[in-house]
This record gives structure tokens, sequence and C-alpha cells, in this order.
């Protein structure tokens, strides 16, 4: 008779392995349908991710509903790996998402982000070539400032009250202290009298729609706003994956132990056993 274990080990991972084509398919949906930079950088972790979850569910899926003790061996020491990297990342993401955090702008509904506020590693990402290119790249396609040019009907006072994105605040207008004047949400010009101030971003900042402040490192520091934020959520769903794999693994366990037990039951009583 099937143990309890070795059933839950098997519903369990057939719930993975459904999962794990899901996942596969959204990867090959990405990879064939969708041309942009900004989905090629998801495709291909989407699909290897796929393949792993979906090979690693067999092992538990044979291990535990066809009692082969060595399947289950491998899928424990899978887990076992997988646990502690997810803890790893875990207290990885919440050191180097410590430092940083918005500045309140007096008379506005939004804060602004310095690049230099965030750790170095964090900065470090962001700053190479390669990566800001592909986060640039998202930006058109998910029409990061396009979502608020409704405020391009606003006035100026209007717009200082609305509660911006760090990234539509770091990458869709000029910082404060540079002293543009607001046109309309992505249209601000130069005063007369010159820019407050030295800073690049200042110098950065183009009106030009498919440019914006994307080059500025007030826009690299809302996307790391954004990240920090987002990070530190997953770090918390992190702990409760954590938990609920530790119960994945005592369950696993537990069907080795039953393994063991039909196994030695068949030697006794001088059953077939393979």
């Amino acid at each position: 008779m099937a143990r309890i274990s070795n059933v839950l080990i098997t519903i369990i991972n057939i719930v993975i392995l459904l999962f794990s084509l899901v996942i596969i398919g959204s990867g090959a949906y990405l990879k064939f349908q969708s041309k942009s930079e900004c989905a090629e950088f998801f495709h291909w972790p989407l699909i290897i991710f796929g393949v792993g979850l979906f090979v690693f569910s067999l092992f538990g899926i044979f291990g535990a509903c066809c009692s082969i003790t060595f399947f289950l061996w491998i899928y424990l020491f899978v887990l076992f790996l997988l646990i502690f990297a997810m803890f790893s990342v875990t207290v990885f993401v919440f050191v180097v998402t410590n430092k940083g955090a918005g500045q309140a702008i007096s008379g506005r509904g939004y804060k602004e982000y310095r690049l230099g506020d965030y750790s170095n590693w964090i900065q470090k990402n962001v700053r190479d070539y390669k990566n800001w290119q592909t986060i640039e790249s998202c930006f058109s396609v998910g029409q990061v400032c396009g979502q608020f040019n409704a405020g391009s009907i606003l006035s100026a006072n209007d717009f200082y009250k609305q509660a911006l994105s760090p990234i539509q605040s770091g990458c869709c207008k000029p910082p404060t202290y540079c002293g543009y004047s607001y046109v309309n949400s992505t249209f601000w010009v130069e005063p007369k009298t010159g820019l407050k101030s030295a800073d690049p971003d200042c110098k950065a900042w183009s009106n030009d729609q498919a440019k914006l402040c994307y080059d500025c490192n007030s826009c690299k520091a809302g996307v790391l706003a954004t990240i920090k934020r987002k990070w530190k959520e997953i770090a918390i769903i992190n702990v409760v994956i954590i938990v609920v794999l530790l119960i994945f693994y005592t369950v696993g366990c537990c069907a080795i132990r039953n393994n063991r037990n039909d196994k030695y039951k068949r030697q006794f009583y001088g059953g077939y056993y393979r």
C-alpha cells in the first residue's frame, strides 16, 4: 500500500511538472513572438528554469511513485541545494538593498533619487553599458514614460503634486535641482538664465521622447529604487518558500524511509525485489 509521504511527493511533483510546462511555454512565447532586446533578456532564463524544474519533478515522481530510492536521493540533494541557495540569496538581497532611499523634495508629491546612495555592487550592475542598454530597451517596450503622458494637460502645480514612481521620477523628467521649466510631463525647457546646476544629469536631459533622461544617473537610481522594493518583496516571499521547501524535504526523507522499509519487507518475506 502506498505510504502517505510517497503519495504527497508524487502529487506535489505532478503539480510542479505542470507548472514547469507553463514556464517553458512562456519562455518559448517570448522567444518567438517578441523580437525586442528586453524580451530576449528574459526568455532564456525562463526556458532554462522551466526545463530544470521539469527534470527535478520527474526525479520526485519516479522516486516516490516507483519506489526508486536513488532518484529520491538525487531529488533531496537538489532540494537541499535549492534551500541553501534561496537562503543565501535572501540574506544577500537584504544586505545589498540596505542602503538607498528617495529624497523628499519640498512642494513635490514625488521623491527623487541619487545613484550614489545605493550599494557599490548594485550600482556597478546598472553602470554596466550592456546591462543598461537592455534596461533602456524595456522602457520603450513598457512605455514607462508614456503611462503618465496624460499629465501633459496638467498645470505645473498640479503635475508637481503627482505621486510618480521612482522610474518616472528619475527617467521621465529632469532632476528638480537643474531648474528646468515645466511645459508638460515629458517636455521641459532650459531657463533663459541657464541651468542651476552643473550636474551631468542636467546636460543629459533631452526632450527627444526616445531619450528623455534615460542616460541620467537619476534614472539608474530610480531603477535601483524599484529593484530594491521588488527584491525585498521577493526576499519575504523566499522566506515563506524556504519553509515550504523544508516541509517538502522532510516528506521526501519519509518517502526514502518508506522505500527502505518496503525493501526490507520484500527481502524478509522473500518477495521479488529489484
